[in-house]
């Protein structure tokens, strides 16, 4: 069975774009793009689309390429400050002269919609979780609309990085799974995915994982998004020979990339209510 991304994800906006209907102020997000990197621009146009198709109040800033860490940080600074905005996200990645990891410590924690900040990702390893990093907290909606229980499952998250592994593994455990953390190094990874009842790939190798590495009736969420040569998009499990042997799988792409952008919007909305009832 697919499990179709762009479905759950038009779901969820449309359940949010009832609850703003009902609201005085507008949720507010703000996104900064620094530069004009043509895969960071449209992603930023579809977050800005977004919030207008769910009612929010959408705040969309270029800053140049050359921008100092001083100038960044004050622009941070201001949107912290603003009424306005209850959700403020950096695109990433960030010219190199830019350190990303004080950008977004720079961020309120309370609006910092991608879940990155120290203090965020700290409430979800004590499983106490506020903001949650927005592609892990996707993949649990999608893992929810299959009705399997994840208690007790065995779980493998390929790849280990701060945005998607490292969180997806944390959620995956205050679910009461039993989880492994490997990456494109990891001694009989196959092995490892054999006996996984839910893979989780996010490792950014195009077609790593193989179909006879998947256990008959496992649940493999793809998170990677690679440009192949002919132009075409392929993710990190090879989807034509795993998903027979796979109870459930999503596609890439329409699986977990519109997921994202709807729990970013997600994000705002709790950001948002937290703030208003203050």
């Amino acid at each position: 069975m697919i499990i179709d991304g762009k479905q759950i994800a038009k779901e969820l906006r449309a359940a949010i774009a009832d609850q703003v209907s009902m609201v005085g102020r507008a949720p507010g997000l703000a996104v900064i793009l620094v530069g004009d990197d043509p895969a960071s621009a449209v992603y930023v146009r579809n977050k800005d689309n977004a919030c207008k198709e769910v009612g929010f109040y959408s705040e969309k800033i270029n800053k140049p390429e050359g921008i100092t860490q001083v100038e960044l940080l004050s622009e941070v600074e201001r949107l912290n400050n603003d009424d306005k905005i209850d959700g403020i996200l950096v695109q990433l990645p960030l010219p190199k002269h830019l350190d990303a990891n004080l950008v977004i410590e720079t961020i309120s924690p309370e609006k910092d919609v991608d879940g990155f900040h120290s203090e965020n990702i700290g409430k979800l390893m004590q499983n106490k979780p506020y903001l949650r990093p927005c592609t892990p907290k996707g993949v649990m909606t999608m893992l929810a609309t299959t009705g399997i229980d994840l208690v007790g499952k065995n779980c493998v998250v390929v790849g280990a990085s701060n945005i998607v592994g490292r969180p997806m593994a944390m959620e995956l455990l205050n679910a009461r799974a039993t989880v492994t953390i490997c990456n494109s190094k990891t001694q009989d990874l196959s092995g490892k995915i054999r006996q996984a009842d839910v893979v989780v790939a996010a490792v950014g190798i195009p077609k790593m994982i193989q179909g006879d590495w998947i256990k008959k009736g496992a649940i493999i969420i793809d998170v990677g998004i690679n440009r192949l040569d002919d132009g075409s998009l392929s993710g990190d499990v090879d989807f034509d020979s795993a998903k027979d042997k796979a109870a459930w799988i999503t596609p890439v792409p329409g699986g977990v990339g519109p997921m994202t952008i709807a729990t970013l919007l997600e994000n705002t909305l709790t950001a948002y209510k937290a703030r208003e009832e203050k």
